[in-house]
């Protein structure tokens, strides 16, 4: 960390031999392209400090259920970069692009049920979802004065809820 950011000058090469030993021990065709934020972008959860993207023939393995190889490996970089729980939004995995994509149809979900909300009165609860994708919820709906948003339940169980102001 520099400045309350990620050290792309330290983070970039230690993350280059991670995933390089990752790639070649199970020996994936995959190719990890590795990108900082650039200065323009504002901070926030879509615009991580540095960002990994896959592409390549077993591309389709990483997002096989729901992401569950690509997010593990996500797991072990925080892991091998000793990155601290608060700083792990800082760097996002990807693979050809599914959580770019995921992220703009949960804000979309959560416009739509926002003004669902807003019409009927009653609340609206997603499916449970990780933290990642409840935190986007959440930004998504931060600035709307019509609804706030709640995380409820436990585990595997906590989802979003939107209600009405």
């Amino acid at each position: 960390m520099r400045d309350g950011r990620l050290d792309p000058e330290r983070v970039i090469p230690a993350l280059r031999s991670f995933l390089g030993q990752i790639i070649r021990t199970c020996g994936l065709e995959l190719r990890a392209e590795i990108g900082e934020r650039p200065a323009n972008a504002p901070e926030d959860v879509e615009n991580p400090d540095v960002i990994v993207n896959f592409q390549g023939r077993d591309a389709e393995l990483l997002l096989a259920r729901h992401a569950e190889l690509l997010r593990a490996i996500e797991y072990l970089a925080w892991q091998w970069l000793r990155l601290a729980p608060p700083d792990h939004e800082r760097l996002r995995f990807d693979c050809e692009n599914y959580r770019e994509g995921r992220l703009a149809e949960l804000k979309l979900a959560a416009q739509t049920a926002a003004a669902q909300v807003k019409k009927t009165g009653a609340p609206h609860r997603f499916n449970p979802m990780n933290a990642r994708e409840r935190r986007a919820l959440h930004i998504a709906l931060k600035n709307d004065p019509g609804v706030r948003t709640a995380s409820e339940g436990e585990g595997l169980n906590r989802a979003v809820v939107i209600y009405p102001t």
